[in-house]
């Protein structure tokens, strides 16, 4: 007859070795991946911001001068609407606050905007405004 092999698992120490080392490769990548996701964001309001600029020039084309506000992309009575130009309702910036739309009082040119994750005007870093013109 032979004798069988115990198995054994493993103990608290080598888990705890484990667990630690884990915890520190966390601790050194964690904050490089967080540190991407305020350009990330930014990278993607610059993008919203380009594709409103589509819209809102095939509006003019359409229309013949551009938008009072951001709406009329979706739904507006003006002669020459041929839309919807956004494909459901204007979506938010990255930051879950609305784009600023600035119309010019001459009405061919426009501002538009994010005030950033803090949602207020001026602001460094993260909290800087994304200005598209």
């Amino acid at each position: 007859m032979v004798p069988m092999k115990k198995s054994r698992g493993f103990t608290l120490i080598e888990l705890m070795i484990v667990l630690v080392i884990l915890g520190l490769l966390a601790s050194l990548v964690a904050p490089e991946m967080f540190s991407k996701v305020g350009s990330t964001k930014r990278k993607t309001a610059a993008a919203q911001m380009k594709m409103f600029q589509t819209a809102l020039d095939t509006f003019r084309l359409d229309v013949g001068n551009y938008p009072s506000d951001l709406t009329e992309l979706i739904q507006s009575e003006k002669r020459g609407w041929d839309g919807p130009y956004l494909p459901q309702t204007v979506p938010q910036d990255p930051w879950g606050n609305a784009y600023q739309y600035k119309l010019a009082s001459n009405g061919i040119k426009f501002d538009m905007l994010s005030y950033g994750n803090d949602g207020q005007s001026g602001g460094e870093d993260e909290n800087a405004d994304i200005i598209h013109k």
